[in-house]
């Protein structure tokens, strides 16, 4: 018996072919019905796997945030369950722009909230990555 509810499943050999790797993972867990863990999001359509945005990370922050949103309605949440967000960024000047960003989407939630500098993300061209957990009030 699955307890788990898994939102858009998908394989890295799509996703990622260039690097080989065979890994069934998915946007989205929602956890014995209300608790949502959001995988990371990055400027991505996530029905075509197409890069939006390049070299722009406030409109990279827009269209993850677009993404968590949309997950979260497809897991029975909102944006306004959200507890948790955890941001990654690949260089430091982009904060300011991000979080005020990431600000308009999350006005009046108050999540708790980690930012962390990387060396780089999955990809060259993402600048900014966000992830979030989530409750949904029985």
């Amino acid at each position: 018996m699955t307890v788990h509810k898994r939102i858009r499943p998908f394989n890295t050999k799509v996703t990622y072919p260039e690097q080989k790797l065979d890994n069934d993972l998915c946007q989205a867990v929602v956890a014995r019905g209300s608790m949502v863990f959001v995988r990371g999001q990055i400027s991505q359509d996530l029905d075509t796997r197409e890069s939006l945005h390049v070299g722009d990370a406030t409109l990279q922050t827009r269209k993850a945030m677009e993404n968590i949103k949309m997950l979260m309605e497809e897991s029975g949440g909102t944006m306004d369950h959200i507890c948790r967000v955890v941001v990654y960024l690949t260089d430091i000047r982009y904060r300011q722009d991000v979080y005020r960003e990431m600000g308009l989407w999350l006005k009046g939630v108050f999540p708790v909230s980690t930012g962390l500098v990387v060396t780089a993300l999955a990809r060259p061209e993402w600048l900014v990555e966000i992830e979030a957990t989530a409750v949904i009030p029985d």
